[in-house]
């Protein structure tokens, strides 16, 4: 979908992002490097099509018809804040001609607020919030390497959030938000075998995959 912005406000998200400075190796920080600002320059310019009908006139396409391209800017924000927030860390990286398992830990909150990741008119988000939080209530863990490992969970078990449910099933915007983590007992779970564990153990493991739900 290609919209036309006011270029004062295209790149503006819903909360500051100038003070933010994340700390190197959190979720934080891979939320701040994947929404980034980009200049697309060089081989990189973008294929305009205005620019090319200004320049050479409404012509039909045709391959013998020349494209312009122009610099521009590129960034990817969040359009509309999910209910549920799945995050997945890439835990490989290419070392040569193997894929290597990538074992540290990146830090992770119980509450995350996206609004500095969001686009200034985000949808689901009531008019005048600047804060966009979820609660933490589930962590997948991987142990060992590319080739063999195991698959362990923490889920938290918590009372029914009905305002959620709403949000989800009717797609009610939240008028009021809570700024706490929701209350719950956190288990570990692997295969057959459940054991409750702290909000400590769980910060620290080494996510692969996260979900927060959004704190209505």
């Amino acid at each position: 979908e290609v919209s036309t912005e006011d270029p004062e406000t295209a790149f503006c998200t819903l909360a500051n992002r100038e003070g933010l400075n994340p700390e190197e190796g959190s979720i934080h920080h891979c939320l701040y490097q994947f929404t980034r600002n980009e200049k697309l320059t060089e081989t990189n310019k973008l294929l305009c099509d205005v620019c090319t009908q200004r320049h050479y006139g409404p012509k039909k396409n045709t391959k013998s018809e020349k494209s312009v391209y122009t610099n521009a800017k590129k960034q990817m924000l969040i359009s509309l804040a999910p209910p549920i927030l799945t995050l997945h860390l890439k835990r490989f990286q290419q070392a040569g001609f193997n894929l290597r398992k990538v074992n540290r830990h990146i830090k992770f909150p119980e509450v995350l607020d996206l609004a500095p990741f969001c686009t200034a008119k985000c949808k689901n988000v009531a008019e005048g919030n600047t804060e966009v939080l979820y609660s933490l209530y589930g962590v997948v863990e991987h142990s060992g390497t590319m080739r063999s490992g195991h698959y362990t969970a923490y889920a938290k078990m918590r009372s029914m959030n009905n305002h959620l449910s709403d949000l989800v099933l009717r797609g009610q915007s939240p008028q009021a938000l809570e700024t706490e983590p929701v209350k719950g007992q956190w288990f570990h779970i692997s295969d057959t075998h459940v054991q409750a564990v702290s909000a400590s153990k769980v910060l620290s493991s080494q996510a692969y995959l996260l979900f927060y739900e959004r704190l209505l």
